[in-house]
């Protein structure tokens, strides 16, 4: 083992300081295992349901690769017709570990599956000589989305075009060996490899058109490029996860049916928990029917603090919940209610790839210490995808039938308000924002009151695309019937820029709307149809 992995023992135990939980063949019975039910008047089946990777040759020595052991324990219970492979305490170095249809992975508390070091970038081989699994070979459609959303092979662990299966108990899966991009700067101490070359791990769980999946209690540390990514992944659970790592916690990608519930995700250097729609399956298909709840996201903790409990400053501010940016097949019936955002950017919904993003409900939201907007929603048309071939990615999609209440945001950063930007022709339609108090930084530069944002129709959508904006409290442009109520915008210091800007905005209500009124609270633009009503930041008014 090299010296990179020592020192975990000794973090380990403070982490998870629960001991070591031997579970014998005895306890089985206790264990969760999920297989399918046998047809109605079959005899139940008499093979062993319990299969201790140790009686397969696995040592958890933090030495030995355990990974051939892991494999032949899973094939066994698959062969077997299901049931539960259990990790007694321990240190399993492996690479890639394959999953199969019916077989529960119950990882016990002391139990810990290290990613073996991948090859330097160069070399052929990583640790002890091993390597990861090949990535799926290119497909025609690589280039619609980042390489990793392209492959799931190259994982700790993968499973492709498999059901019913389960990743459950208490211990922790260690992405030490894996790639977060090469062309990144270096973070939390580990070597940096380069994703794309052969024999490199690049996530810690990748699931490709998968169904029946629950995944409950484990944690996940330093998890690559992604901590998890699943795509076309049909009635997922995922449920009391503890994600600290140093990209993306978990993408969802071309999904339906999911429950992300009572999750903890620190990711200081990319996003928490963001749903997307890629071309990576080849074609589109939305992410729809997902409820994410109960859930806190942060990205101001160094890595590793989350999981050990000592929660170190660090100035970054990733970690958000995000709809985007691959934005093809679209995002539908989609509930976030009940999270917690600290340290982090804010929520975003993003469509910019031809997709439909509608019906949208997130409610209950507290957000404190947040970098750039409380609320981002972008509408845009880079349409990144397949040309000339009837794909909706040759169109602007929509984005429409949102609504955002309950959300208390404290102390956001200085440079954005919020935005609701659509571009010229095509708008954001049908928001409504309700019970929503703002604390911004305030402070804006004089100068800042004349800014005119680029439109930037074809950019990569991030609020930094729009620079300055001439709004503190909320910039909406290109937005067709919106209401705003029982909203308050409060900025720590004095703001030359209004509260609101509106720009070729039409039918818009304002309804008991508190903000400063020094400077005007409103700027409206090129808009018709605007109604402000008892409210505090200006008298009631109609524009036509």
């Amino acid at each position: 083992m090299s010296n990179a992995m020592r020192p975990f023992d000794s973090a380990r135990r403070e982490l998870l300081k629960g001991g070591s939980v031997g579970l014998v063949a005895s306890a089985a019975g206790l264990l969760p295992a999920f297989a399918a039910a046998p047809p109605k008047g079959a005899a139940l089946p008499t093979a062993p349901s319990l299969f201790d990777v140790r009686a397969y040759g696995a040592t958890g020595d933090g030495k030995t690769i355990d990974s051939p052991a892991i494999n032949k324990a899973i094939e066994a219970a698959a062969a077997a017709g299901g049931g539960t492979v259990l990790f007694p305490a321990g240190n399993y170095v492996s690479f890639s570990i394959r999953l199969k249809s019916h077989v529960d992975l119950y990882l016990s508390q002391g139990c810990t599956i290290i990613a073996a070091e991948s090859p330097l970038p160069g070399q052929t081989t990583g640790y002890m000589g091993g390597t990861y699994d090949a990535a799926e070979p290119n497909s025609a459609w690589e280039a619609y989305q980042d390489w990793g959303h392209n492959h799931w092979r190259n994982s700790l662990l993968w499973g492709d075009g498999i059901s019913d299966f389960s990743i459950t108990g208490p211990g922790l899966l260690w992405g030490n060996g894996l790639s977060f991009g090469a062309d990144r700067p270096a973070r939390g101490g580990y070597p940096r490899y380069v994703a794309e070359q052969a024999g490199v791990g690049n996530k810690t769980i990748g699931l490709r058109n998968c169904h029946n999946v629950i995944l409950r209690d484990f944690s996940i540390l330093k998890g690559g490029h992604f901590g998890i990514l699943f795509t076309g992944v049909d009635n997922l659970t995922v449920d009391n996860l503890k994600i600290d790592t140093d990209r993306d916690g978990m993408d969802i990608d071309c999904c339906k049916n999911v429950r992300v519930t009572n999750c903890f995700v620190n990711a200081p250097w990319d996003d928490g928990i963001c749903p997307k729609s890629s071309f990576a399956l080849g074609y589109n298909r939305p992410t729809q029917n997902v409820a994410i709840a109960n859930c806190y996201v942060s990205g101001c903790w160094q890595l590793g603090t989350l999981l050990d409990g000592t929660y170190k400053r660090q100035a970054t501010g990733g970690g958000r919940i995000k709809c985007g940016t691959e934005s093809n097949g679209g995002f539908i019936n989609i509930a976030i209610t009940n999270c917690v955002f600290e340290g982090t950017q804010g929520l975003a919904l993003e469509t910019v790839d031809g997709a439909l993003l509608e019906d949208i409900t997130v409610s209950n939201i507290t957000m404190r210490d947040i970098t750039s907007c409380p609320i981002f929603l972008r509408l845009g048309a880079r349409l990144r995808g397949p040309k000339g071939t009837g794909d909706q990615s040759t169109v602007v999609g929509t984005l429409r039938r949102v609504l955002i209440s309950n959300l208390n945001c404290f102390k956001t950063g200085a440079r954005f308000g919020s935005i609701l930007s659509g571009i010229p022709g095509y708008y954001i339609e049908d928001v409504k924002l309700d019970n929503i108090y703002v604390q911004n930084a305030g402070g804006g530069a004089p100068e800042s009151v004349n800014a005119h944002p680029a439109e930037n129709e074809t950019k990569y959508p991030e609020p930094g695309m729009f620079g300055v904006t001439p709004a503190h409290g909320f910039y909406l442009r290109h937005v067709r019937n919106i209401e705003l109520s029982h909203v308050e915008v409060q900025p720590a210091a004095p703001d030359p820029r209004p509260s609101f800007y509106l720009d070729d905005v039409h039918r818009a209500d304002f309804v008991a709307v508190t903000a400063p009124t020094t400077p005007p609270a409103f700027s409206i633009n090129n808009s018709s149809d605007v109604r402000i009503l008892i409210s505090r930041a200006a008298p009631d008014s109609i524009t036509s």
